[in-house]
This record gives structure tokens, C-alpha cells and sequence, in this order.
């Protein structure tokens, strides 16, 4: 038996033979070309159907994975009509008088290749996006069909690394597992894995080779352990590792429909975040009490211009009445970062993470975002709907947009446009320094949501997207307690309610910490819901 260790990116147990990923194999020659015009229109019919296979995808993922997620595909589809990506390619055919699949695999591979060298891990992880858009648009050019069947029996799928379309189009009934040798645990194909419910192992380097073929193997995707020829232990220990993590799940059923109490009979609120309208199915379906953050910035992304204000109202109403008598805190615009839109011009930083983003793009553009609250207010008159402003560092800010908000409802009422005129406003902790002044905050404010992804980068100086970095991301450094507790006290010295939103409000092995803190509300992906209700009904 051979132990390969890896990281485990999605939760999960499975066994079967190997087998490596073969993708359909390109031969893209170097052809001289005459007509450089009638090459150059032949690209561009390849991009148009491109874009069209990507919207379909994008539609039909958005029901397995949510349409935040297979938004992915649509901003695929952006890609195919950037200039920054077709000009280079364009360019090769005219000068080099090449064919397009040529032009398409060199230049788009040095467009991939400069990403790919740049520092930010984020940026780095869209050179597989250029690669994946490259490789099917030279699949169309060359008039072959992109494969992404993996036989006529499930099995441990392997490959150097996976492209989001190869992931996002597997046959699920095929797939016992994904294995690969490269990857990261925020890419949107470990993403993918997990919201697909996927076992899924990356990182296993050159070990992971095509020597190991048709062997058969076990994966633990929560240790990110790789057994080839699993003995009678390993398989017997990890089948009953399966049943209980079953009978777990199954146990979980029962706290389904009840209210979110402690054994005292304390309440607690127990929250989903989501992305996007499609989400609320997986709210609902995750039993959440409501929603404690709406990424509303998912109107922005994957677009080529400012939504309006009817096209933002129509999605925030939808909402709400899907969630009825249930709370829908909606966080207002989040762009910045490492969420761009080239629409917003925004400038190259050289820190964005502590650059324009957030609350300051919206109080530099008052109109941008006047715009946003007013669909968020007519949105109001429909469900129980409560705003809140991200990355707030200091009262004045606070204050700042509150009186936007207020115009926003005075110009409303002067309309007789119906809203609910006492829609609560909440701000989200992410900062130090909205820490330190929270005392102060919390008397301008309705409630408090702690962001702890940002709060703790902003604590430890370590960028969350630097995946190089990241063995000194400690989420449970007791400075972030602190605050954490801080924070919790001073709103409730103020009589306002406090949550988590970030993404340690899902660990369980916290949870007991926050209860003891006097924590109000958490608000988690919606599959952990029911695990998190089951731990807190035995406090």
C-alpha cells in the first residue's frame, strides 16, 4: 500500500480504480494562412459560439451549484469579447498570417502564462480560466468535441490539474472522486467538488503519476489522504468513517424545522449567506431562519455595465418573498479587492485589499449608490429585509451613509413609492479599528454582523488570498477572540444584537467559544445549518 498526502479540499470517503482524465487531444499546427480577414471572422464565429455554450452551462449549473458559482461561466463569456484577450490573438493572425487555432493556442497561452507568473494567488488562479476558454474555443475551431466523460463506471478521476467546465460538466453518477497534482482550495473547481458533493484531494504533486492507473485506491477528502491499494484496515476503517459521517448526517434530519436553542432555551439566530436570488432554494432547503448576508455585489459581477435600479429591485424583492416572514439582511455593495469589474475603472493599487472598496466606492459615488438603496428600500415593502454597510472604520463613515439612506427615503416617500420605513441598518465589524470604536458604532447602529474573514486579515496582516502565506492564517488567534468578544459586548452595553457572518462562525469546535461570548446570531453556507443547530441544542 502507498499513502499520498494531499490536501483535502471536499469532505468526503470513497474507493475505486483510477483512472487519469484523458482530454480530447488538439493537434494545432502552424498553418500559413492567406485570407487573414476571413481567418479572423472565422475566431471571432468560434468566440460567438463559445459565449453561447458558456451561457447554456452558466444556466444549467446555476441549478447544481448556485448561480454565484456558475457565474463563473458568464464572465467566461466576457472574456471571449475582451479586447485584453481576442486583440493579441487578432493581432497574430494579421502580422504572423497564421491560422486562428495557432494564434488562439500562443497568445492565449501567454496571456494565461503572464497570469499564471504574477504574485496575487487570486490572480494566478485565472490562468486556468484563459486556458479553459482557450482550449474550447480551439475545440470549436478544430471541429472537435471537447470530452469530458470518464467512462462507463464510476471511478477516482485523476489529472494534472481540473478546469472549472471539465468539473462542472462531470457526470456525477460517473465520479467517485477527483484527485489531482496542482489546485487550490479556493478555486471555483474545489468549489465546484464541494457544492457538488464530490470527494475531492489536490496538491499531490508528481506523486500523483500515470504509473498509478487503474489502481485501485481510497480517498479521505477531509484528511487529503490518497491510499493506493488500500489494505483490508484502511478500507474497513474508512467504510466505517463513511457510515458514521452518514448516520451523522442523518441524526442531523431530526433538528430540521425546530428552533435554533440552547439547553437553557436560549434563542439563537441561525442564518444563511448567499449569493444570488437562486440561492435562497439552498437556504430554505438548509433550514436557515433567514438570511444574515446577501452578497449583493453578485449584481455587479459578470457584467459589462451598472445594473440599474429596477434590475437590482426585482432581485432583492424576489428575496424577500421567497423568504417571507424570515429576515434578509442585504450587505450593500462589496466591489474592490479581489471582486473586480472593469466597468468600475477603478485603478491598479498596489494593496486593493486596502485600497478603494466597499463602503468608500459607494461614498465617493453617492449616485451609485442612492441608486442600490433605493432598490434595497422598494424591496422592503415585500419581506423583512434589513440593510448593512460593509467595512465601516470610523463613525463619520457610518453617519456618512446613514444620510444617503435618509434621502433616499425622503425622495421615496415624496414618490409615494412604498417601503418599510423603520428597514433596519446594520454595519459589518471587518476592521480593527471599527473594533476599537465599536462602543461608539454600536449607538448609530440597528445590529452588528462580524466579517472574520477580513477581520482577521486585517488583525494578523495576512492576505487571505496568498496561498503561500497561508499556514500563518491563525483564525483562532486570541486576538481575533478578543475582538470578537469586544465587539459583542459593547453591543449589547448599546441594547443592539450582534452575529458572525465570516467564515469561523462555521466551526463547530468555536461554537460553544461564542456562545459563552453571547453571541446572537451566526450566519453560515446553508450546509452547515443543521450540524450547527444539533451542537448548540447540547449547550
Amino acid at each position: 500500500m502507498i499513502t499520498l498526502q494531499g490536501k483535502g479540499v471536499s469532505r468526503g470517503i470513497a474507493a475505486g480504480r483510477i483512472v487519469f482524465f484523458e482530454r480530447s487531444n488538439f493537434v494545432v499546427e502552424k498553418k500559413p494562412v492567406t485570407d487573414t480577414a476571413g481567418e479572423i471572422e472565422r475566431f471571432k464565429a468560434a468566440c460567438s459560439t463559445a459565449a453561447a455554450q458558456l451561457s447554456e452551462l452558466a444556466a444549467k449549473m446555476a441549478e447544481k451549484v448556485g448561480s454565484e458559482n456558475a457565474r463563473l461561466f458568464e464572465i467566461h463569456c466576457m472574456m471571449l469579447s475582451d479586447t485584453d484577450y481576442t486583440d493579441p490573438i487578432i493581432k497574430m493572425i494579421e502580422t504572423q498570417r497564421v491560422c486562428a487555432e495557432y494564434a488562439v493556442m500562443e497568445a492565449g497561452g501567454r496571456l494565461a502564462q503572464d497570469f499564471a507568473e504574477m504574485d496575487d494567488e487570486y490572480m494566478k488562479e485565472r490562468a486556468i480560466d484563459i486556458q479553459d476558454v482557450s482550449r474550447r474555443v480551439i475545440a470549436i475551431l478544430s471541429g472537435t468535441q471537447q470530452d469530458v466523460t470518464s467512462g462507463p463506471e464510476p471511478v477516482i478521476l485523476a489529472s494534472d490539474d481540473f478546469t472549472p467546465s471539465e468539473t462542472a460538466q462531470f457526470d456525477r453518477s460517473k465520479v467517485l472522486a477527483l484527485v489531482s497534482q496542482a489546485g487550490a482550495a479556493n478555486s471555483h473547481t474545489a468549489i465546484f467538488a464541494r457544492t457538488m458533493g464530490i470527494p475531492a484531494i489536490i496538491g499531490l504533486g508528481a506523486s500523483l503519476s500515470s504509473g498509478l492507473a487503474n489502481k485501485e485506491a481510497a480517498i479521505d477528502g477531509e484528511t487529503g489522504v490518497l491510499y493506493i491499494d488500500p489494505d483490508k484496515k484502511i478500507l474497513n476503517e474508512l467504510s466505517e468513517k463513511k457510515k458514521r459521517i452518514e448516520k451523522e448526517n442523518a441524526l442531523l434530519e431530526k433538528f430540521r424545522g425546530k428552533p435554533t436553542l440552547t439547553k437553557g432555551g436560549r434563542k439563537i439566530k441561525l442564518y444563511a449567506n448567499i449569493g444570488s436570488v437562486a440561492d435562497v432554494e439552498a437556504a430554505l432547503g438548509g433550514d436557515a431562519e433567514g438570511i444574515g448576508l446577501l452578497r449583493s455585489e453578485f449584481m455587479y459581477l459578470g457584467r459589462d455595465d451598472y445594473p440599474n435600479e429596477d434590475i437590482q429591485y426585482e432581485s432583492y424583492r424576489k428575496v424577500a418573498e421567497k423568504m417571507g416572514e424570515r429576515q434578509v439582511i442585504i450587505r450593500t455593495l462589496d466591489i474592490g479587492a479581489d471582486k473586480q469589474a472593469g466597468y468600475f475603472g477603478l485603478p491598479h493599487e498596489e494593496n486593493p485589499a486596502l485600497g478603494m472598496r466597499a463602503i468608500r466606492i459607494c461614498l465617493t459615488r453617492p449616485e451609485l449608490f442612492k441608486t442600490q438603496l433605493r432598490a434595497i428600500y422598494r424591496a422592503s415593502a415585500f419581506g423583512n429585509v434589513a440593510i448593512m454597510f460593509p467595512m465601516i472604520s470610523s463613525v463619520q463613515e457610518l453617519r456618512s451613509a446613514k444620510e444617503l439612506a435618509a434621502e433616499v427615503r425622503k425622495e421615496l416617500a415624496a414618490e409615494k413609492i412604498a417601503f418599510n420605513e423603520k428597514t433596519p441598518i446594520g454595519i459589518m465589524i471587518e476592521t480593527p479599528a471599527s473594533v476599537i470604536i465599536s462602543d461608539l458604532l454600536a449607538k448609530e447602529a440597528d445590529f452588528f454582523s462580524i466579517g472574520t474573514n477580513d477581520l482577521t486579515q486585517y488583525t494578523l496582516a495576512v492576505d487571505r488570498q496568498n496561498e503561500a502565506i497561508s499556514d500563518f492564517v491563525d483564525t483562532h488567534h486570541e486576538a481575533i477572540l478578543r475582538m470578537i468578544r469586544m465587539t459583542i459586548e459593547n453591543a449589547h452595553k448599546a441594547g443592539i444584537w450582534c452575529g458572525i457572518c465570516g467564515m469561523l462562525g462555521a466551526e463547530s469546535d468555536l461554537t460553544q467559544t461564542f456562545m459563552d461570548m453571547g453571541l446572537d446570531e451566526l450566519s453560515v453556507e446553508p450546509s452547515y445549518i443543521l450540524n450547527l443547530r444539533s451542537r448548540i441544542a447540547e449547550m
